[in-house]
């Protein structure tokens, strides 16, 4: 686990005022998407950022042994209503208090943008079993539809493809990146429209007039197309990435030597690659270039039931 003061980025953080909001107005995701992840063998998986559930269902559904997690403790209960058996804690992702390789799989919808990555790509490798996988999943709003991009206009603009996969492979913890996309349609209405509108990052942060006053113009938009009751199919692309652990670092243990100058020692990171070599890192040092993982999805051990390593506080 990180040594320093960790806490959670403002935007981590922003979603809780909003939770209801964002229960109601989020699309989920694809069934066929969260297989895709997972892969066909049931795994010990960490959900980091896991919101109010709309991923966790699927997971749980899946056969997964999930352990659930948010920095917010609002979302944490909004998701403890629709999961009332779930595990789950109040944790950051840029400090995870796991023991080193504990998981299968750790992955995170729509919420890494709202990581600091610089510290917590460390942590997910550190708490990854070896060979085991980083998985990311996001929706997207289709924009090349006119509508849904005049409505970016008002709301932002999404862009497909981009960033994910490649702040995964530009990390030196994890092999290349593999991806998937799969289509989605949302039928929102005039309410629904309102509370996507509030549960987006940059409208959760304003006053509640700038709230309101975003809400009152997407409503206009909205009530212009005529579709009244009836809604609108709002098209999305649920994009999907994962990647095997290449580095895996380890918690790091500085003892008080009995030596003179023991304590003033810079204490050494183990590192180990996917494969038969064993690279130590010493702190401080750049980490070199991860290898490429085994194909798709990993070979994983049997759930384990043994929680002894967890320091997770569980906020049922």
């Amino acid at each position: 686990m990180a040594t320093d003061d960790t806490t959670p980025t403002p935007a981590a953080l922003c979603f809780g005022a909003v939770a209801e909001a964002y229960d109601r107005g989020r699309p989920g995701y694809p069934r066929e998407a969260v297989e895709w992840l997972t892969g066909e063998q049931p795994l010990t998986v960490l959900e980091l950022g896991a919101g109010t559930g709309k991923l966790t269902e699927h997971l749980v559904a899946l056969g997964h042994d999930v352990h659930a997690t948010d920095p917010d403790p609002r979302m944490l209960d909004r998701l403890a209503l629709r999961l009332p058996e779930m595990r789950v804690s109040q944790t950051a992702a840029e400090e995870i208090p796991a023991a080193d390789a504990t998981y299968d799989l750790v992955v995170v919808a729509d919420a890494f943008e709202h990581f600091d990555a610089e510290k917590a790509l460390p942590e997910i490798a550190r708490v990854l079993k070896r060979g085991g996988t980083f998985a990311l999943i996001r929706n997207v709003r289709d924009e090349r539809i006119p509508w849904v991009k005049r409505l970016g206009n008002l709301i932002g603009h999404h862009t497909t493809g981009e960033g994910m996969g490649e702040a995964i492979e530009a990390s030196p913890y994890f092999g290349p990146a593999e991806d998937a996309s799969f289509k989605q349609w949302q039928v929102i209405h005039r309410d629904s429209v309102q509370d996507l509108v509030r549960s987006l990052p940059d409208v959760a942060t304003l006053e509640r007039t700038g709230q309101d006053s975003r809400v009152r113009e997407v409503v206009s938009f909205y009530d212009d197309f005529g579709r009244g009751m009836d809604g609108m199919q709002l098209p999305w692309v649920t994009e999907c990435f994962r990647a095997v652990v290449g580095i895996q670092p380890k918690t790091i243990r500085q003892d008080a030597g009995t030596t003179p100058g023991a304590a003033d020692a810079s204490p050494t990171l183990p590192a180990e690659y996917v494969g038969e070599d064993t690279v130590p890192l010493t702190a401080g040092t750049a980490a070199p270039t991860a290898a490429a993982g085994p194909a798709m999805p990993p070979a994983v051990e049997p759930p384990a039931d043994d929680d002894s390593g967890m320091l997770l506080i569980d906020f049922r």
